[in-house]
């Protein structure tokens, strides 16, 4: 299923609760040929039409391990089937401190 691949190409994009949807159908997605995909890959492409989907729970869904999950987004990525929203990471949030100080300023006017 993975070709004897055990990482995707872009190594760390997608973690457990990275959201995927799928790209709408296009010129690149026409570009595909249609046997180079799996009927995996048809299946997570499936799911991610629906609504942006984790990572988790495509795996839960498609009953595939989460590795194997991932190599096949990045399948699905390289070729530009899928677009990929990542968390925020938690230094890049802002401070508790800092918002309570807006909302009393806020509160204040």
């Amino acid at each position: 299923m993975t070709r004897g691949r055990a990482r995707p190409v872009e190594d760390g994009l997608f973690d457990l609760i990275s959201l995927i949807t799928a790209k709408p159908p296009g010129p690149v997605a026409a570009a595909v040929p249609a046997q180079v995909l799996d009927p995996e890959h048809h299946t997570i492409l499936a799911w991610c039409r629906r609504d942006p989907i984790s990572v988790a729970e495509l795996g839960s869904y498609t009953d595939l391990p989460v590795s194997v999950v991932r190599v096949l987004l990045g399948d699905l990525y390289d070729a530009e089937l899928i677009s990929v929203t990542r968390p925020v990471p938690l230094a890049e949030l802002p401070d508790e401190r800092l918002l309570r100080d807006v909302i009393n300023g806020l509160r204040a006017l």
